[in-house]
């Protein structure tokens, strides 16, 4: 019996609505395999930019594992910072839904919640290694987790830097006083020390600083060490490189997720993320303990300074970084609960490495 044309074209409508809205959604289940998982597509929003290959390129090692482990059915593409959104806003677009997970460091966001800088770095804290013990197996992304909850996101390693330098600055640092209303690009607890020192703090996103330093926005920056500050420029417009990072010991990246997203995942799928952001966190810090030597070379070739920071400096950060943790502690119960965690660890680590590897370098280096 034949079907009139009015009857078809409704049919026609909502067999297009169908097929249009499933593949607008980007955590949708778009198809079944042969093995039954689901396709799954999401988008990665990084706070760094495509040039920086190392700290940009874990993201992308997550990417491809999970491509991998997954038969190809559970894809992630990731966008560099400013493509999707800010790189300083990576962890509002996970928490608002825009984008399902972002790779970025949780110190950018301490407004939000100051607990929120142990999961990257502390001043005259833990090393990568120490860091990365805490997190995995010393209490640290336990002690974490229900801060980020109150965000609705759940948090896994995403890399680590290393110890980084201290910065270029286009004067020279003798003293304390040198501090004093230096404009300086420096995020996280760091900043704040800085702040309290009486420079002029600035927060700028990783492609942003160059041109901020050209013009003479800022007198100094921080970023992470030889490969990055090369491939940046940096060296071009200041002269002064300044060590050691005393704010950054062991600053550690994340992958960010949304709750909602994650919860929505198969166990199978939640595995696969977990295996592949621990995989991209060792391999950041390899290439960069790979490439920073090499281009700490290239630099020592070039007529820049490299000098150490004032010791009456030094001293002055750390008697301000324990004050700040003491007056967060007594206001903040959440901050309380995880500086305890990572004292703890710190102690007992510290014990432990004055044995080994301090006496190890010690003797190497003294040499």
């Amino acid at each position: 019996m034949k079907q009139s044309k009015n009857k078809i074209i409704p049919i026609l409508w909502v067999l297009c609505a169908v097929l249009f809205c499933g593949s607008c959604g980007q955590e949708e289940n778009l198809k079944q395999s042969s093995t039954g998982d689901p396709r799954v597509k999401w988008r990665l929003a990084s706070s760094y930019p495509h040039s920086l290959d190392t700290i940009f390129g874990a993201a992308k090692v997550l990417s491809a594992r999970v491509e991998s482990l997954s038969g190809g059915q559970f894809t992630i593409r990731v966008y560099p910072a400013g493509e999707l959104v800010p790189g300083l806003e990576v962890m509002d677009a996970v928490q608002q839904g825009t984008v399902p997970i972002g790779h970025t460091a949780s110190y950018y966001y301490i407004g939000k919640h100051p607990a929120l800088v142990f999961d990257t770095s502390v001043p005259f804290g833990l090393t990568a290694r120490e860091q990365t013990a805490w997190m995995y197996k010393g209490g640290g992304i336990e002690a974490l987790k229900p801060i980020f909850a109150q965000f609705g996101i759940l948090a896994l390693p995403g890399g680590n830097t290393g110890a980084q330098m201290g910065g270029w600055f286009r004067k020279e640092i003798h003293s304390m006083q040198d501090i004093v209303g230096l404009k300086m690009r420096i995020p996280g607890l760091g900043g704040k020390i800085m702040d309290r020192l009486g420079a002029n703090v600035q927060v700028l996103s990783g492609g942003d600083i160059y041109p901020a330093l050209d013009r003479g926005a800022i007198d100094a920056t921080e970023w992470v060490g030889p490969h990055d500050d090369v491939k940046l420029g940096f060296h071009q417009v200041a002269k002064n490189y300044y060590y050691p990072g005393w704010w950054e010991p062991g600053p550690q990246l994340s992958f960010m997720i949304n709750q909602v997203a994650w919860d929505k995942l198969p166990a199978k799928y939640q595995s696969i993320l977990e295996v592949a952001s621990k995989e991209a966190h060792l391999q950041m810090l390899v290439d960069y303990d790979t490439k920073n030597p090499k281009a700490l070379k290239e630099l020592k070739s070039t007529e820049i300074n490299i000098a150490a920071f004032p010791t009456d400096f030094l001293k002055q950060a750390e008697v301000e970084t324990k004050k700040f943790l003491a007056e967060q502690s007594a206001q903040n119960s959440d901050f309380k609960k995880v500086l305890e965690s990572w004292i703890r660890f710190k102690e007992s680590s510290n014990e432990w490495q004055k044995l080994s590897e301090y006496h190890y370098r010690k003797y190497l280096f003294d040499d």
